[in-house]
C-alpha cells in the first residue's frame, strides 16, 4: 500500500483539482480522495475545484461543495492534481497549482507530461480511482468515499467492459461493494440514464455518422447550431463516441464536436489494432491507448482527413 501520509506530510492546507470537462473517473477520484482526507485527517483543510460537470455527478455526497472558480489570495500547503496529463488541462485551477508550496499529480494518462513536483503515474491502470485507492487504508474507507471511487472505475472502464479492467480491478470493485456502495444504482444512473434531449442528440449523430476505410472508422461530429437547436450542452455529450464505438467490425471511432467556428473538440476510441493516443498525440492531445483525445482547427473534413492519415498508417503498418 501506498502511504498518503508521507504526502500529506506537513500539509495543513490542501487543493484537489482534476482535468477540464470533467468526466466520471476525474470527478470520482477527487471526490474519493476528498471524503477520505476529510473523514480521516481533521486537522486538515481540503477543497476540490473542478468546472462544471455533468449533472449525473451530483449524486455523489458534498458535490455541493466543489469550488469553481478560485477564491480571491488562496493559496495552499499541497496541491493534488488528479486524472490530469499536463498543467493546461487544470483549467481554470491551474494558478494555484502553480502558487501551492508543494504538488503530487497521480494519474494514468501514458502522455502524462510529469508536470509535478512528485507524482504517481501507472498508464496500465484502469482510472485514476484505483490509483488513488491504493493509497488509502481499507478499513478507513467510508461509503461516501466508495461511492465516487467505484463511480469513477465504472466510468473509466466502460462498466468493467474495457480491457483495462484487470482482475485488480475487479477485486477493488468488490472490497467497494462490501462497504455498502449500491453499484447497479451507481450504473443506471449515472453510466446509461440519458433525458431525452440527451437521446435526440445522440440519435441524430448515428443518424449522421459515416463508415470509411473500408467500414474500420467510424465518424460524426455536432456543431454548436445544432447543440444549440436540440438545447444541450457539451457536458450532454457524454458517452456520444462510447456508443460510436460498439458499432459491429469498426476499429476506430471518431466523435467531434465544435468548439468554435473550425475547431473542434475531437475524442478517439478503438478496440484492438490501433493506438489512439499516439494519433492524439501526433496532433497535440493525448490520453490512453484506447481512448484519447485532442482540439484540432480545421473544417470538419479537414479534420477527419487528417486524422485517418494516421489510423490509416497504424492500420497499414500491420498488413
Amino acid at each position: 500500500m501506498l502511504m498518503l501520509n508521507k504526502i500529506l506530510n506537513n500539509a495543513v492546507t490542501i487543493a484537489i483539482g482534476g482535468h477540464i470537462r470533467p468526466d466520471g473517473d476525474c470527478v470520482g477520484s477527487c471526490m474519493g480522495l476528498y471524503h477520505y482526507i476529510r473523514d480521516n485527517y481533521s486537522d486538515k483543510k481540503v477543497d476540490v475545484y473542478l468546472e462544471e460537470m455533468p449533472d449525473k455527478f451530483y449524486c455523489l455526497k458534498s458535490t455541493e461543495f466543489i469550488r469553481h472558480e478560485i477564491p480571491k489570495d488562496e493559496e495552499y500547503d499541497l496541491f493534488i492534481s488528479l486524472d490530469c496529463g499536463d498543467k493546461e488541462r487544470l483549467g481554470f485551477s491551474a494558478p494555484l497549482f502553480d502558487q501551492a508550496k508543494r504538488t503530487y499529480c497521480i494519474d494514468h494518462h501514458i502522455s502524462n507530461t510529469g508536470f509535478a513536483q512528485d507524482e504517481y503515474t501507472v498508464p496500465d491502470a484502469s482510472s485514476t480511482c484505483e490509483l488513488v485507492y491504493q493509497f488509502m487504508e481499507e478499513d478507513k474507507i467510508s461509503l461516501n468515499t466508495a461511492e465516487a471511487l467505484y463511480l469513477g472505475i465504472v466510468h473509466d472502464t466502460g462498466v468493467f467492459q474495457y480491457t483495462c479492467a484487470t482482475p485488480s480491478t475487479f477485486r477493488m470493485a468488490a472490497k467497494l461493494l462490501e462497504k455498502g456502495v449500491d453499484g447497479a444504482r451507481i450504473i443506471q444512473d449515472t453510466y446509461y440514464e440519458k433525458t431525452y434531449a440527451q437521446n435526440q442528440i445522440l440519435g441524430r449523430t448515428l443518424l449522421e455518422s459515416i463508415l470509411f476505410m473500408d467500414k474500420t472508422c467510424i465518424a460524426s461530429y455536432v456543431t454548436k447550431k445544432t447543440m444549440d437547436f436540440y438545447g444541450v450542452k457539451i457536458k450532454d455529450l457524454d458517452g456520444i463516441v462510447s456508443q460510436l464505438r460498439v458499432t459491429k467490425d469498426v476499429e476506430v471511432a471518431i466523435f467531434m464536436y465544435e468548439l468554435e467556428t473550425n475547431v473542434f473538440k475531437v475524442s478517439l476510441r478503438s478496440k484492438e489494432r490501433v493506438d489512439v493516443s499516439k494519433v492524439a498525440k501526433y496532433f497535440g492531445g493525448g490520453g490512453h491507448k484506447k481512448a484519447a483525445g485532442l482540439t484540432m482547427a480545421g473544417t470538419y473534413y479537414d479534420v477527419l482527413n487528417n486524422l485517418s492519415r494516421q489510423i490509416e498508417a497504424q492500420l497499414l503498418g500491420q498488413k
